[in-house]
């Protein structure tokens, strides 16, 4: 096998098939950078729809620096992980600060930023500055493995450095943001997981696992641990048509996101009690708990929520919290105005 020869099988299919991208349209680095932190554990039909409404609503890194946090928070709604849209907030800023609103074409400068990892380094300065840095994600790993017949672990970080390696070997240096994005369009099109497309693939004759028949054995993988089950009781608090809403720590699953009131529930615990007695122990609330409104389950990458939502009215004795220091109250329809995590979404349709 020679660089040069699968560079070029695999660029002549990647210019004939691709896909036609949004993100592959233009080369604005910003845009090119806000798509590839959508795709991180979102599929590409699923990120379509809020790339496209992310840009509308924030076309520069200066938009989105300026922008309200809670603003920023309710476009990424539905795309999980949070943490990314925060990430790429801080990092706009940054940018509006010390580089003019641009992004730096400095491989870096720019991993240097909030969020930016070198997978997301590689992809954006090879894409939008043709740098010939590799871009090693899930699907390249995959791709790799088979290539290279690679019996180590993919989940390894030793093994991503070896890939890097690898791949930077084969990278043309006129086309490295083609070369880049055909490696991942392969794995995601034809070198997928379960039923690799061995035939049509542009780069079969290369391939050291075809020739081994390890294809559908490639690549190792080690599992990753059953998400831990949590039991989560939630309270539906209802005042005067209102309900309330209260901002998650700044720190932890789901941080700084809003919820209905919510509390980690004790195995054989009551559910009502620990609902009450939490609400008055962290708002001062003495509430009345009425029925169930809702069991919901949700997955995170490492916990498995199950949890129980009650209807809650303030009694006569309870003060009304003001809205402040992390409390919201809102009518039932206001609620499709706020950045809810999903498993809360749940909660507030079932209103």
């Amino acid at each position: 096998m020679t660089a040069a020869a699968l560079s070029t099988a695999l660029l002549q299919w990647y210019r004939r098939d691709r896909r036609d991208l949004p993100w592959r349209r233009q080369r604005d680095p910003y845009r090119i950078w806000v798509s590839e932190i959508m795709l991180q554990q979102t599929r590409v039909d699923t990120a379509i729809p809020y790339y496209e409404r992310w840009i509308a609503r924030f076309p520069t890194a200066a938009d989105l620096a300026t922008a309200a946090e809670d603003d920023v928070l309710k476009h990424w709604e539905g795309l999980g992980y949070y943490s990314r849209a925060r990430n790429l907030q801080a990092a706009a800023r940054e940018i509006t600060t010390r580089y003019g609103g641009q992004v730096p074409d400095d491989p870096a400068a720019f991993a240097a930023l909030p969020g930016v990892g070198p997978y997301t380094a590689g992809a954006v300065m090879s894409i939008a500055f043709g740098r010939p840095l590799p871009a090693v994600d899930g699907n390249v790993l995959r791709v790799a493995a088979r290539l290279y017949n690679l019996d180590d672990d993919v989940a390894r970080p030793a093994t991503r450095r070896r890939v890097e390696q690898q791949i930077q070997a084969l990278i043309p240096p006129d086309a490295a943001g083609d070369f880049n994005q055909a490696l991942m369009e392969l794995g995601a099109l034809i070198c997928t997981p379960t039923s690799p497309q061995c035939d049509p693939c542009p780069v079969s004759p290369f391939c050291q696992a075809l020739r081994a028949g390890r294809v559908q054995q490639l690549p190792v993988k080690a599992k990753k641990a059953a998400p831990v089950p949590v039991l989560i009781v939630a309270g539906v608090v209802r005042d005067s048509g209102q309900v309330l809403l209260a901002r998650r720590p700044d720190r932890g699953l789901l941080a700084g996101l809003w919820e209905f009131p919510s509390f980690t529930l004790p195995a054989a615990a009551a559910p009502e009690q620990v609902l009450a007695a939490g609400l008055q122990e962290r708002f001062g609330l003495a509430v009345s708990v009425g029925a169930l409104v809702i069991r919901a389950d949700h997955v995170f990458s490492h916990r498995r929520w199950h949890l129980l939502a009650f209807g809650c009215r303030l009694t006569a004795t309870s003060p009304r919290p003001r809205d402040g220091a992390g409390l919201r109250w809102l009518e039932p329809v206001e609620l499709a105005g706020v950045a809810l995590p999903a498993v809360f979404q749940k909660v507030a349709s079932a209103l």
